[in-house]
């Protein structure tokens, strides 16, 4: 079966990625903290058995990982995250793919066998999910594509998986494990390994 993970990603650009961590650690430390959890992010993903698809906010990016393993790169389509993301999935299925996984760029914890896994559930399930501390999710497996389930979300907040699970009441769903996004500096705390390498910069 063909897979395809999208990588959701934004442009590292100071003043424009972690603007909630930045309120407390300012830009520049919020931005450096992006590019390792970015630079992570490309490197799990390089050795998953699937294609890779990076999708960033606004331009396409050189960077040295996305060059070597020949990711594919494109720019991200519609007015908010839901929209985006139902382009690309939409897309994926239209170009043959039976399997996608979407990832996000903001979890250090996220390792290749988190989305290894993911994959070889979508064989017996219909979705699978990595629900978030804060009430979201960091990975979405489909093996469909289904408008519904990124509209109508209040994306940001603690409401986004549970309004995602309603809209996949008829379906089988795998919860994978939870895990931590950074997106504040008491997220940063829970990982001192990602805190360490901010101060060691």
């Amino acid at each position: 079966m063909k897979s395809l993970l999208l990588i959701f990603a934004k442009n590292p650009d100071l003043g424009k990625v972690k603007t909630r961590l930045a309120k407390s650690i300012g830009e520049q430390k919020a931005l450096k903290i992006y590019q390792i959890l970015l630079k992570h992010t490309l490197e799990i993903a390089s050795s998953v058995n699937a294609e890779k698809k990076v999708l960033f906010s606004h331009r396409l990016e050189k960077h040295p990982i996305i060059e070597k393993h020949k990711f594919e790169q494109a720019i991200q389509i519609g007015k908010d995250l839901g929209e985006r993301m139902s382009n690309a999935v939409k897309i994926g299925f239209e170009k043959g793919y039976q399997k996608i996984v979407i990832i996000g760029a903001d979890l250090f914890d996220l390792q290749t066998t988190d989305i290894e896994k993911a994959f070889e559930n979508l064989e017996s399930y219909e979705t699978c999910i990595g629900p978030t501390e804060d009430g979201g999710y960091y990975l979405l497996g489909l093996s469909f594509w289904e408008k519904s389930l990124f509209e109508n979300k209040d994306w940001g907040t603690d409401q986004v998986l549970v309004q995602t699970l309603k809209d996949l009441s008829s379906k089988s769903v795998l919860l994978l494990d939870e895990k931590n996004d950074i997106d504040t500096v008491d997220d940063l705390k829970k990982s001192p390994k990602l805190e360490a390498l901010l101060n060691n910069l």
